[in-house]
């Protein structure tokens, strides 16, 4: 088996930005969804740019502390409230009606 040679760290990095890259596209199409869907639509997208910012700022949190493991659960709770919050989101404004609606018609 070959050694790792530090890697480890690098991988991890780009995993966050990847990640981080992933909720910002998500991010844009919500925002591209809601911005002109009233004041309902106002607090989606703001409840969705609140969760990037704190993706953002978690990133850069684990990346400022590689190469280190993580000490305590924490940080990996709260990219786990982030996901299903975004999860949340989808959800709410798919049932609220301010989501993308299917065209009607044959």
């Amino acid at each position: 088996m070959s050694s790792d040679n530090g890697f480890q760290p690098e991988r991890t990095r780009l995993s966050w930005a990847r990640t981080v890259l992933s909720l910002t596209a998500v991010t844009a199409l919500a925002l591209r969804i809601t911005v002109t869907r009233g004041a309902l639509g106002a607090f989606f997208a703001g409840l969705t740019l609140l969760g990037w910012a704190a993706a953002v700022a978690l990133t850069r949190r684990r990346i400022s502390m590689l190469p280190a493991p993580l000490a305590n659960g924490r940080l990996l709770a709260l990219a786990a409230l982030i996901v299903v919050g975004y999860a949340v989101i989808g959800v709410a404004l798919v049932l609220t009606g301010v989501g993308p609606t299917r065209p009607h018609g044959p």
